[in-house]
């Protein structure tokens, strides 16, 4: 009799287990998207001392800004004004309207004679514009970097800068490669951002065209084997940080999967940089990038 009950008892338990299990698969299926686990956000990051992490679109506006100012010979206090300004001015978006006819990262407003809308959308325009006026402000180099955005913002809310001054400056030294493994960016594969990024022979003239639009002529690029590389020589390993930094802030709009930058590799899904066993081949600072195969 104490036999058959345990055996019932058995049953039961092994019944109402395959009950339960069953009511979660059905329930994980049901699951109203509301209450699903979020898929992981694509983020970079930028160390220089201290760190600070902004979202992959953000820090692509960021290293525009930043080589655009580089490019010209401008010290990398000219880069922290600059990107103080954009932070408050647009959080780093490229924003098509603000107060009254304000646009672009800057929020430069075309009847005050910054330039046509069209132009002040364009990132590089936009940047190249302030770093003019920037430089016209005597004695800027010596001021605050928030009164520096100041006298070229003209802003209404002339102490806003101020709380974006050290991010700031934590983005330019990070991005004008004082430092290796700097700048990173983490992109998850399942995300929508990264399935319509351009793949194969189209990001490589994407990248190409982006990265001589930013840095002139000095970036000396050439498209590797297979239409599946691209790489940037430069003269020295500053200078090919600088490269590889721009590349993986433009990772995720650029298809880019991986960048290689003197004895280091970042890959967009791990994304960290970490030891290789060989340089990379051609001059001190050459930066090869590998991008998203594809038709």
């Amino acid at each position: 009799m104490g036999l058959r009950i345990r055996t019932v008892v058995v049953v039961l338990l092994v019944v109402v287990a395959g009950i339960g299990i069953g009511c979660y698969g059905a329930w994980h299926v049901l699951m109203p998207a509301a209450l699903k686990p979020a898929p992981p956000q694509p983020v970079c990051v930028a160390r220089a001392g201290a760190q600070t992490s902004l979202e992959p679109e953000q820090m692509a506006n960021a290293a525009t800004i930043a080589a655009v100012g580089l490019r010209a010979g401008l010290p990398v206090r000219a880069v922290h004004v600059a990107l103080a300004t954009a932070l408050q001015e647009s959080k780093l978006r490229n924003l098509s309207g603000g107060d009254r006819d304000s646009v672009g990262l800057f929020q430069q407003r075309p009847s005050q004679g910054w330039g046509e809308p069209q132009q002040l959308m364009d990132a590089r325009f936009a940047a190249a514009a302030f770093y003019a006026a920037l430089v016209k402000v005597p004695g800027w180099q010596a001021m605050d970097v928030g009164a520096a955005a100041q006298a070229v913002q003209r802003s209404a809310y002339p102490d806003a800068y101020a709380q974006w001054v050290d991010r700031a400056d934590t983005l330019a030294r990070a991005l004008s490669g004082e430092a290796a493994a700097a700048v990173a960016c983490t992109l998850p594969a399942d995300t929508s951002a990264v399935d319509v990024a351009p793949r194969g022979a189209s990001a490589i003239d994407a990248l190409t065209e982006g990265l001589r639009a930013d840095w002139g002529s000095g970036a000396q690029v050439v498209a590797g084997p297979g239409a599946s590389e691209v790489s940037v020589r430069a003269a020295d390993a500053v200078t090919g940080r600088r490269y590889a930094y721009w590349l993986v802030a433009h990772a995720q709009a650029g298809g880019v999967e991986e960048v290689r930058a003197g004895m280091s590799r970042w890959t967009a899904t791990d994304g960290r940089w970490t030891s290789t066993s060989g340089a990379v081949s051609g001059a001190a600072g050459s930066v090869v990038a590998r991008v998203r195969r594809g038709q």
